[in-house]
């Protein structure tokens, strides 16, 4: 006998959800804690969470990481991180490792409880004998296609299989003839026989084995067999003694199945199966099919590209893993299907670089100003790194005869309310002096090359007597203290807000990234971060393993203010 020993939102609300409590108050916490009191569970909660490894993780499975590992850690218990590996088709040992990776960096830790539905194969397969020795499920010679035409529809019954009533010694025999490779790929399945007239149908005789000659990530070529993840998944459940398995709506018509498989096969557990709504982000598809077309199709650049909603793009991106966590919190647990706005996972993210990213001043198109009454040796000054946080200190920045600022921050015919520096006005150099332009200098072909400008010594920021009432602020970095950068700018993968998974090359967004030639003050390699704000333009993340002596490339993690 096999016994098991347990193992000790909708868009309108957005503004609502940035001001709300944090704190979780859901009804899955709440049924935890009912069946704590009555009993019902006897020993620590167990939660699991249980990935494909058939490619990265994404924004979404954030949603059940942050969960399953949250509620068992808010009530003294514990998480198995455990991988459905029962296609050895497509799933890889490079993705369990990226997805051990991606769980760890999201904060969470599994410790001895890392398994493989692949280890329990031999009791798997065990109970789907049981249950043929039972008349409860049979072999099928059908091919897919004619198995898919008999299962009816949601208005029209099943059919019957005609090999439904083979008797038990055939079904066994031949069940025992596909574990031992006698039969070709796809050509007999174990199906369950439940009811083909059922409503739900999931419950028509579904297939529980199917045969793949393929050898898998783990147990090589032992198995010829294997079992679907309806089957597997209840099973595991069980023998590992989880309290509460928590799914994403779409297996709420599996859990007749999931109960079914328990209640047919002799083992002393059965975990009730709880159903949640997945997490939606507008502007994005998290569809590993669709995932997967992108990356071999190139349209990206791997997996981990920081445009792609997976953990590792988003990480790769600059994202803060606690800025995830806060997401998902104010997302929160509910069964009502929505789509968030991607504004909350902006706020989140600027919420928590806020009191981590110190700020330098970038020139991201250089215009070179030469400032003609400035000679002798450079001018230093001072600046905060950070306007609210003195722990962060003080740094030092250049003024002299060559300074560079943006493009966009001087114009020849400016627009009505243009506070920047036009012929023949002023404006302030932030933390520095005033400048006044006296000459625009243009190549033959009338493109501006150089401003001429004069800088006025007595006009110098927080002590400045000349009396001169600049209207605008702009920046720059001097030449002489100038590093070349490259700056990718990030924008939404899909145009549209709810990108279909079908037709989702027609709002894929050309323009999703646009990488450009930067000056940034050269002062910042005196600090070790990787998240800067540059300002005026966003929080950006220095791209980790860069050689001091090659460009640097930074990617913008998130703008600095919302869109909405």
């Amino acid at each position: 006998m096999l016994l098991c020993v347990p193992f000790k939102k909708t868009t309108t609300g957005l503004h609502r959800i940035l001001t709300m409590d944090t704190t979780p108050h859901d009804f899955i916490r709440a049924r935890i804690v009912r069946d704590l009191n009555d009993g019902t569970v006897k020993h620590e909660i167990i939660t699991r969470f249980p990935p494909e490894p058939n490619g990265f993780l994404h924004i979404g499975h954030a949603k059940s990481i942050c969960l399953n590992f949250g509620v068992a850690d808010e009530f003294g218990g514990q998480t198995y991180l455990r991988f459905d590996d029962t296609n050895p088709l497509t799933e890889s040992e490079g993705f369990v490792e990226a997805i051990k990776k991606d769980v760890n960096w999201l904060g969470y830790d599994w410790g001895d409880r890392l398994t493989f539905a692949s280890d329990y194969f031999e009791q798997i397969y065990a109970f789907a004998e049981e249950l043929v020795v039972r008349g409860c499920a049979f072999v099928c010679d059908l091919s897919a296609e004619e198995l898919q035409a008999t299962r009816g529809t949601l208005t029209t019954v099943g059919q019957n299989s005609p090999f439904r009533d083979r008797s038990i010694d055939e079904n066994l025999t031949l069940l025992q003839k596909m574990k031992a490779g006698n039969f070709a790929t796809g050509s007999r399945v174990l199906r369950a026989k439940i009811d083909m007239s059922s409503p739900n149908l999931n419950q028509r005789d579904p297939v529980l084995y199917r045969v793949i000659h393929a050898a898998h990530h783990r147990t090589g070529d032992q198995w010829c067999i294997y079992p679907m993840y309806d089957f597997t998944h209840c099973i595991c459940d069980a023998l590992e003694g989880i309290t509460h398995s928590l799914c994403t709506l779409e297996f709420e018509d599996h859990r007749a199945l999931y109960d079914w498989v328990l209640d047919n096969i002799n083992i002393n557990f059965h975990p009730p199966q709880i159903e949640f709504s997945r997490l939606n982000l507008e502007h994005t598809i998290t569809s590993k099919r669709v995932l997967r077309e992108l990356v071999d199709q190139q349209f990206v650049n791997g997996w981990d590209d920081p445009r792609m909603p997976t953990l590792a793009g988003l990480r790769n991106r600059g994202v803060p893993p606690a800025a995830i966590r806060d997401f998902c919190r104010r997302v929160g647990v509910t069964k009502q299907e929505n789509t968030i706005e991607t504004e909350l996972l902006d706020f989140c993210i600027r919420s928590d670089l806020e009191e981590k990213a110190p700020r330098c001043m970038v020139v991201r198109d250089p215009l070179l100003l030469e400032v003609t009454n400035f000679s002798g040796e450079d001018i230093r000054l001072t600046a905060n790194w950070h306007p609210k946080l003195t722990e962060f200190g003080m740094r030092e920045l250049v003024f002299g005869r060559k300074i560079y600022i943006d493009q966009t921050d001087f114009s020849e015919d400016p627009p009505p309310k243009y506070k920047r520096l036009v012929p023949g006005g002023i404006v302030r150099l932030r933390y520095a002096f005033i400048v006044r332009c006296d000459e625009v200098v243009k190549d033959d072909s009338g493109k501006i090359i150089c401003l001429k400008v004069t800088y006025f010594p007595d006009s110098r920021s927080g002590n400045d007597t000349s009396g001169l009432k600049p209207k605008g602020v702009i920046q720059f970095v001097a030449e002489n203290n100038a590093l070349p950068i490259e700056i990718r700018d990030y924008e939404h993968l899909f145009l549209s807000k709810t990108p279909s998974s079908s037709t989702w090359q027609d709002s894929l967004n050309s323009n999703s990234v646009a990488v450009s030639n930067a000056l940034v003050e050269r002062t910042i390699y005196a600090r070790s971060e990787q998240h800067w704000q540059f300002e005026r333009m966003g929080y950006y993340f220095r791209s980790p393993g860069h050689d001091s002596e090659v460009k640097p490339v930074y990617h913008r993690t998130v703008s600095l203010s919302q869109r909405w």
